[in-house]
């Protein structure tokens, strides 16, 4: 059987890897600590969590100790779901809020409980082999003697440095030389390496109810936090069964809200009733439709989703084929519409996957939000904490609207792909806003044009924007399709950077192995043998 095409039509720097065991991510070391787990014995949640441990320390400007996480993980019979986003302190409030028009993104408001360390205990006391401990080796190696900062780390890095001005301890470990390391440059963080080691002592216990707790409470108490030890110690991973919308053959799962993956399946179960195969890849009729179907699909969720015990409506009403079918119907071919919603986007994503030769997949995102977050860094120990709060909304009556013990809409999501019960692709997009339009992307460029997981990553990709109404074009698609979009009515700006279209690492399962793709787009790399 030949599940895809193996041409390779874009411009590509890079190859598929095609192996029995692989890890690929966002950036070089974190990809080779995950794959040093799967040479040392052990499964592929053992590589991705030593993935994702490096990470923290490899790539600071998208993820840290202080991020949240999700994961679907195929055990080599069923799927299962890793919610561990966390919860804002149980004393914030709306009024905290007053005579603003949005969260805000810096400092202690945004800052949600860090779910990051939950995910990594969690998934390997259901289903690693090795050690917890043997899964930060890599990440304190890197933390205490130093690791050479990848380029486009480091330009995230030297542009993250204005916007955290104003917090010293942000400074203090992450530019202690006045300015962001150079792209090559060794950049050591022993507090991150101390930090790193209590945790793997105690299995994340110190981060939650130990030392490491109390350094965070006593720094949220001297600089105007109102995080306490009980909104640490209360948090839990939750696990959840994915929801999941069938696709021509195939079927997308994605985390229940509050992430927004949940997006990506309107969109799909719209698409369901158009026939995009009729149209050539990369002509304005298939990315016409396909961009219709994401903007009604964002406009529910932007309405709806939140944490699930706010949500006014289940999230199964929003697959309802009669639902889905009649939005179809909605789409004109020959006009953009422009539905209306509004979210702040990110930057400041990690998204890691990797197999192994038993069959055990794992699709795995860990976040920040906003590059380093909140830029609020805990004195001494690394700890960059998240700012997710910054994605509640204000306005009264809005089921995602901010409130003390109540978990945010959240923008990072693992994707996985099933056929006839069988894994097929474990993958994800990086990128805030980009996630479910990413995976909408990759999913219809494997599904409908046959294309493989390297060349469905390398090819250009669109982008809507937050209002739902402006369109970003990469460089690749033809004059005559941008000209035929605005004919239509989309309001386009063709042939920008890659920086607002994500960054994608894909799995796809072979009859004997796996073939990977990795995006040109990050530092990362797919390693396998």
């Amino acid at each position: 059987m030949r599940p895809f095409s193996w041409e390779f039509p874009y411009r590509s720097q890079r190859m598929p890897i095609l192996a029995q065991n692989i890890v690929a991510t966002s950036q070089p070391l974190a990809a080779q600590a995950g794959l040093d787990a799967l040479r040392c014995g052990g499964n592929a949640v053992d590589a991705a969590l030593a993935a994702a441990i490096a990470l923290t320390v490899v790539e600071p400007t998208s993820n840290g100790l202080g991020s949240d996480a999700f994961a679907i993980v195929w055990d080599g019979a069923q799927l299962y779901g890793l919610n561990a986003s966390g919860r804002a302190p149980r004393a914030l409030t709306p009024e905290r809020f007053a005579g603003l028009t949005q969260m805000p993104t810096i400092g202690w408001d945004p800052v949600t409980v860090p779910g990051a360390v939950s995910a990594w205990t969690a998934l390997s006391e259901r289903f690693g082999r090795l050690p917890f401990a043997d899964l930060f080796t890599a990440a304190i190696h890197y933390a205490r003697d130093g690791f050479l900062v990848s380029p486009i780390t480091a330009l995230a890095w030297d542009r993250a440095l204005e916007r955290y001005a104003a917090y010293p301890s942000f400074a203090a470990t992450f530019a202690p030389k006045g300015r962001a390391p150079y792209p090559g440059e060794l950049f050591r963080c022993p507090d991150q390496a101390r930090t790193l080691e209590l945790i793997a002592a105690t299995k994340g216990e110190a981060f939650y109810r130990g030392a490491l707790a109390e350094q965070i409470i006593a720094h949220a108490k001297a600089t105007g936090g109102l995080m306490t030890l009980d909104d640490l110690a209360s948090h839990t991973p939750e696990w959840v069964t994915p929801l999941a919308q069938d696709y021509r053959g195939y079927c997308l799962h994605e985390i229940p809200p509050n992430g927004q993956g949940l997006a990506a399946l309107i969109a799909l179960g719209i698409l369901q009733h158009c026939n995009l195969a009729q149209y050539p890849v990369d002509s304005a009729d298939s990315l016409h439709l396909q961009i219709e179907a994401m903007k009604l699909a964002f406009a529910e969720a932007h309405r709806h989703i939140a944490d699930p015990a706010w949500m006014e409506i289940p999230p199964e009403a929003l697959l309802d084929a009669d639902f889905l079918a009649e939005r179809a119907r909605q789409i004109r071919m020959d006009a953009a519409q422009f539905p209306t919603a509004a979210l702040p986007t990110d930057h400041g994503t990690v998204y890691l996957t990797a197999a192994d030769a038993d069959g055990m997949m794992v699709s795995y995102i860990q976040s920040n939000y906003m590059g380093f977050g909140s830029g609020i860094v805990v004195p001494g120990t690394g700890i960059s904490l998240q700012n997710r709060g910054a994605c509640f909304r204000l306005e009264a009556g809005h089921p995602n609207r901010v409130a003390g013990g109540k978990r945010p809409y959240h923008t990072i999501i693992p994707g996985f792909l099933t056929r006839e019960g069988r894994p097929a692709l474990s993958f994800g997009v990086m990128g805030g806003h980009m996630q479910p339009q990413g995976h909408v992307q990759m999913v219809v460029r494997l599904v409908d044009y046959g294309q493989n997981p390297q060349t469905a990553s390398d090819a250009p990709r669109w982008y809507i924007e937050e209002n739902l109404t402006d369109l970003s074009l990469e460089p690749g698609f033809a004059p005559d399709v941008v000209a035929e979009l605005r004919r239509r009515g989309h309001h386009v700006t063709p042939n920008l950077p890659p920086g607002r279209f994500g960054g994608a690492q894909l799995i796809y399962r072979l009859d004997d192995g796996y073939c990977a793709g990795t995006d040109w787009r990050k530092d990362g790399q797919a390693v396998g043998f």
